[in-house]
């Protein structure tokens, strides 16, 4: 992929006050460049419980390259590519959810945890546009 037709993709996950804070991290940067910053804010829920919100912007196309590559490991990347018109938004974005336990143990799998959304480039700043650009990125050879 020469070219990558994202403006930016973004990685978060929430860290419950029931699982390690480092399992979800390592989660997490599995989809992310050796060495790359993630940021960290707590909150509380609802019953006053921790929750610490993981996230990670990623801006330059190598990085995004290397992202993109992990999200390609999906065993159902197919699927991904038809839902495509659902999974991106009027504002060129592109949402995946993928699964926090797989992702810790170095696989990638649709499911919770981890979201993933990319700005996608579109000119002009159109769905459909957005769609097909998304469309060219995940069926490449």
């Amino acid at each position: 992929m020469a070219s990558v037709p994202f403006h930016y993709v973004d990685l978060r996950a929430f860290c419950y006050a029931t699982e390690d804070e480092k399992r979800v991290e390592g989660a997490l940067r599995s989809f992310l460049p050796e060495e790359f910053p993630v940021e960290r804010a707590e909150s509380e829920g609802h019953h006053g419980d921790r929750i610490v919100v993981l996230s990670a912007r990623v801006e330059n196309a190598d990085g995004i390259r290397h992202v993109l590559d992990r999200v390609m490991e999906l065993g159902d990347i197919d699927r991904l590519v038809d839902e495509l018109d659902d999974r991106v938004t009027e504002n060129c974005e592109f949402f995946v959810h993928l699964d926090k336990q797989a992702a810790f143990n170095g696989d990638v799998e649709l499911g919770e945890g981890i979201t993933f959304r990319a700005k996608v480039e579109a000119y002009p700043a159109k769905k459909a546009a957005a769609v097909e650009n998304a469309r060219e990125a995940l069926t490449r050879e």
